[in-house]
């Protein structure tokens, strides 16, 4: 099956151009059309799948805001989860994806508390099958089971509009079998569907292309809803590692007349603070216009997306992401032209591919990764990282990136505390090697110390 080429997208993207013009605010409400509108000036653009009206900004609840309780312990800033929320709904935003996985496993709770706040007929809520734990056997259906009505409970809910097998093609197909085949939850998640507890069933995403086309092939069995894929300029054709290109992905699942829905659109923020380089090609254009806004405007432009998750933890990022959506206006070919050239010239930086899912942690010996790898790519992203002993910028590179460094991270939770064990390992979704990214991490900031010795 081959995948859409350039030819194709730029035909679809009129096509979805014209669209948005010529339709009402949210689709017609016909279960078979598949629509993009756009609004009026103000309005959030939506999209129309299977007769379901949806925001085509979606909220990811993965990266909700902490604080610190009376105790000391680091919890979710409930008061700010609500404001947030609430701006988000004022806004036209009604699809929200969580996992018993989120935020430490406290995301359910907080994102429950928040909508139950709002009408039921105003927001959509999308969680997941999130068992990750291979060491359950016999247990392994029981357990699922369990979590997934402690998800309802937690949502306040008592039926969940979308439900997904989460990061499906992480450790191939025999964690599939292991995790879901073999304990037969498949068939069960797909029994509650045909009792209404679950509306729509599909899944997310992650690793080995065998997996996804294996899931595709059953389609004709299972009816998949909707699917959930890492989508952006960069994964478009240069996913990162073992991951699929996005171009596959999208055009299998838009063939098949499955709605996608699209995680990390800015590829863990690294979209959103690119090299100063890129972003001044970027602003020659449009000049008002974010890094972030191009990346949202590319990925909408792809009329088979149903909605674009944005991990929003600040009001500032919310309203900004408002704004793009309201309404969206699609990329031109020349501007999808020269996002497929960044791409490209992105491959030159050695950025480590991480996108902030927090999978990884906690670490057994406390490292921090997920911030460890964000300093080293804003560091990268921001030129700090200069090799050369003898040029000129390699004195000021070298002490701005260690002090950076310090005030980032703490001490205590920082690469040269990696072992090496592998814990965190088989949890990453990139698949990046963890413990050698933090090793050479490592090395480089040694190197920068014994500089500033000599």
């Amino acid at each position: 099956m081959k995948a859409i080429n350039r030819r194709e997208f730029l035909q679809q993207s009129a096509a979805a151009a014209a669209g948005f013009a010529a339709l009402s605010a949210c689709g017609d409400g016909n279960p078979k059309t598949r629509s993009a509108a756009r609004q009026p000036l103000g309005e959030m653009t939506c999209r129309s799948f299977g007769g379901e009206n949806v925001s085509l900004l979606g909220y990811g609840c993965m990266r909700w805001p902490f604080t610190t309780d009376e105790s000391g312990n680091e919890v979710i800033d409930q008061e700010k989860v609500n404001a947030l929320v609430d701006a988000a709904i004022e806004g036209g935003v009604n699809y929200f994806d969580t996992s018993s996985r989120y935020c430490r496993g406290l995301s359910e709770h907080a994102t429950g508390i928040a909508l139950s706040r709002h009408p039921r007929e105003k927001w959509l809520i999308a969680t997941k099958m999130s068992a990750f734990m291979d060491d359950l056997g016999d247990r392994q259906r029981e357990e699922t089971i369990r979590q997934y009505h402690e998800s309802m409970r937690l949502l306040q809910v008592d039926y969940l509009d979308y439900f997904l097998l989460h990061g499906v093609g992480i450790g191939g197909m025999d964690r599939l079998r292991k995790r879901c085949l073999e304990p037969g939850l498949l068939d069960y998640f797909m029994e509650e569907r045909e009792k209404g507890n679950i509306r729509h069933l599909g899944f997310s995403f992650h690793g080995e292309v065998e997996v996804f086309d294996y899931l595709m092939s059953l389609h004709d069995k299972v009816h998949w809803d909707m699917v959930q894929i890492q989508m952006n300029y960069a994964d478009w054709r240069h996913a990162a590692r073992w991951n699929v290109n996005a171009e596959y992905l999208y055009a299998e699942l838009e063939k098949r007349g499955i709605p996608v829905v699209v995680m990390e659109p800015l590829r863990g923020g690294s979209l959103a603070s690119l090299p100063e380089h890129l972003s001044a090609r970027l602003r020659s254009l449009r000049p008002e216009d974010s890094a972030a806004r191009w990346s949202f405007r590319y990925i909408g432009t792809h009329p088979g997306v149903m909605t674009i998750l944005s991990g929003m933890t600040v009001m500032e990022h919310l309203q900004e992401n408002l704004a793009t959506f309201s309404p969206l206006e699609p990329c031109t070919e020349s501007e999808t032209l020269l996002l497929e050239e960044i791409a490209t010239l992105l491959l030159e930086y050695p950025l480590v591919p991480c996108t902030n899912c927090q999978y990884c942690m906690p670490c057994p010996y406390g490292i921090n990764i997920p911030a460890i790898f964000a300093h080293y790519n804003k560091c990268v992203s921001e030129g700090l990282l200069v090799t050369d002993p003898s040029e000129s910028e390699y004195k000021r590179a070298r002490r701005a990136y260690l002090v950076s460094y310090d005030r980032a991270i703490p001490a205590a939770r920082q690469a040269d505390h990696c072992i090496g064990c592998g814990a965190c390992q088989p949890h990453c979704p990139q698949t990046i090697a963890i413990p050698d990214e933090l090793h050479r991490i490592d090395r480089w900031v040694e190197r920068l110390k014994l500089d500033g010795a000599l």
